[in-house]
């Protein structure tokens, strides 16, 4: 599932405060960064510029104090003008806007395939996939997985017990969220409209409300409600718009994921659970409404056209974007990303990305065998930790799908999980709400508020660990681009193995007792870095470097 970062330091900040106030290796000897003097760089103390803001995640931890990946540091000294072999990224998620003035000139286009004749020209097994292929049908909201197990009473007893009490907890809580921010949107929306009438004006700044002079408690309640917003968004448009989407994302909640009675998957016409029926879906991959905007932004991450003037840059600059729709506003099915998995790497994807994931998976070994498959072709996955801000090696909180069961040895050796940076270099440059683990997270990346694509020709910053898997996904695509020789685990060891490494501790749960080192709770100790990444490529492509 996609989920959204609305139980974030914002909806806590808003709650204390109102309810507190009584409301309800290249040529020319190019070499790795030193890592040793890594945690001597200083932190950086002013606030990123707008510039900084919708690039961060491509600056250099050394050069800019800022700990994004040196994706402009490795175009501008090693890169350059080389283009490289066309690598196909296969973006399994929610749709894609394959019309995106920054997207629809790097989409994948299946050659051999007609559009429009409702025939399978490439005898592929799927009808008219021009870009992809789209296994949920024109469903959209849908449950949680272990929603529907209860649902359709899938799973021993124990299990279903377990999914009994996590439904009853988790419905209760996004009553009290949707109740929480029913009356913060409307304290703000009242502060807002008497202010506005107070100064004579619909705009203010935190000047302006210091500025106020009054013996009104209820103005002095305006001027500390509004005043402790703008502390965390800079306009109140910009607040009004986060309540509202938080307001939304509960009360989608509540009437569809965590709704028992809800079935999602009736307007497509499978039985989910049986993986012989596979008569479903179209070939029309885009995204069905504006809201499902996570796949465009997870694409534009990955490689939305460089240097063209609009928006973001993509991370990888000569890939082709395959889209497959499998990821609905609630909990994937194991059949469509086990499905999609098989359908990407036999369609010529050399890397998928995979920013979902699930606390329950009734079908798992069919997700496992798809990556199994995916491994035996040599394509890698990159998937994202989750946002739970949670140990990931506590059995208690697993996070599908994954590369080994209980802990145990991997499966394969394909698979990158990605934890989320934040850009504040320091204790918190691990993200609060990003999962981590020594087994169960490899790396980290930049995930906080990444500027990138949005549907209908539009950009917005987002954050989540399915921000930090695409950067991942970008880098693994520029490595295969560049050194097309590579092996798909080459590349996973080389992205492990040249990260940065930062020894310093860092906060962990957004909880300040709480702290680690990235080596203690991460495979590699590392954060992303692809001016390393490829450095030890060239290495390793030409036999001067064993992994």
């Amino acid at each position: 599932m996609k989920r959204p970062i609305y139980t974030s330091v914002f909806s806590l900040a808003c709650a204390a405060f109102i309810l507190g106030c009584g409301s309800a290796g290249p040529a020319g000897g190019l070499v790795l960064t030193p890592v040793e003097n890594i945690d001597a760089i200083p932190v950086k103390v002013a606030e990123l510029t707008e510039s900084q803001k919708k690039n961060w995640g491509h600056l250099d931890l050394v050069s800019d104090t800022i700990p994004g990946m040196s994706v402009d540091k490795a175009y501008k000294e090693i890169i350059k003008d080389k283009k490289g072999k066309k690598v196909v990224v296969a973006v399994l998620d929610s749709g894609i806007d394959l019309n995106h003035e920054d997207l629809d000139g790097v989409l994948w286009v299946n050659s051999d395939e007609k559009p429009g004749n409702g025939k399978d020209d490439d005898n592929n097994g799927f009808v008219d996939d021009i870009h992809g292929y789209n296994f949920l049908g024109e469903s959209y909201n849908e449950q949680l997985e272990y929603v529907r197990m209860l649902r359709l009473n899938i799973g021993d007893p124990a299990i279903l017990a377990k999914a009994k009490a996590k439904l009853d907890g988790e419905y209760t809580k996004a009553q009290q969220n949707k109740q929480q921010y029913e009356q913060i949107l409307q304290a703000v929306k009242g502060a807002d409209a008497e202010m506005k009438k107070h100064l004579g004006k619909e705009s203010y700044t935190k000047e302006d409300l210091a500025a106020v002079k009054s013996t009104d408690q209820n103005m002095q309640r305006n001027i500390a409600i509004l005043t402790q917003m703008l502390s965390i968004k800079e306009t109140i448009p910009e607040v009004l718009k986060e309540l509202g989407d938080g307001l939304n994302y509960f009360t989608e909640q509540l009437n569809y994921n965590l709704n028992k009675d809800f079935d999602g998957r009736k307007v497509v016409g499978d039985d989910a659970y049986d993986w012989n029926d596979t008569d479903y879906g179209n070939g029309n991959p885009k995204n069905r409404v504006d809201d499902e905007s996570h796949g465009t932004h997870v694409a534009g991450i990955i490689g939305a056209e460089r240097n063209n003037g609009k928006g973001a840059n993509g991370v990888a600059n000569n890939v082709a974007i395959m889209s497959i729709r499998a990821v609905p506003n609630g909990d994937e099915y194991d059949k469509d990303i086990a499905r999609g998995i098989r359908y990407a790497v036999d369609n010529g994807a050399k890397v998928i990305n995979g920013s979902f994931g699930k606390s329950f998976s009734p079908k798992a070994q069919w997700v496992y065998d798809a990556i199994m498959y995916a491994a035996k072709k040599d394509v890698l996955f990159v998937h994202a930790a989750g946002n739970e801000g949670a140990d990931l090696d506590d059995p208690t909180n697993p996070n599908f799908p994954n590369d080994q069961e209980n802990n145990g040895p991997e499966m394969s050796d394909n698979v990158i999980t990605v934890g989320a940076l934040d850009p504040n270099y320091g204790s918190e440059l691990v993200a609060s709400y990003s999962n981590y683990g020594t087994i169960n997270v490899d790396i980290f990346a930049p995930g906080t508020d990444i500027y990138s694509t949005y549907p209908n020709n539009t950009y917005e910053y987002s954050p989540g660990t399915s921000m930090a898997a695409p950067a991942v996904a970008g880098l693994a695509a520029l490595l295969f681009s560049q050194y097309p020789d590579l092996s798909a685990s080459q590349v996973k060891k080389i992205i492990l193995k040249s990260g940065l490494p930062v020894k310093t501790k860092v906060i962990l749960g957004g909880n300040p007792s709480k702290n680690a080192s990235l080596d203690e709770i991460s495979t590699s100790g590392k954060i992303a870095n692809a001016y390393n990444a490829l450095i030890m490529a060239e290495k390793v492509s030409k036999g001067q470097l064993q992994l």
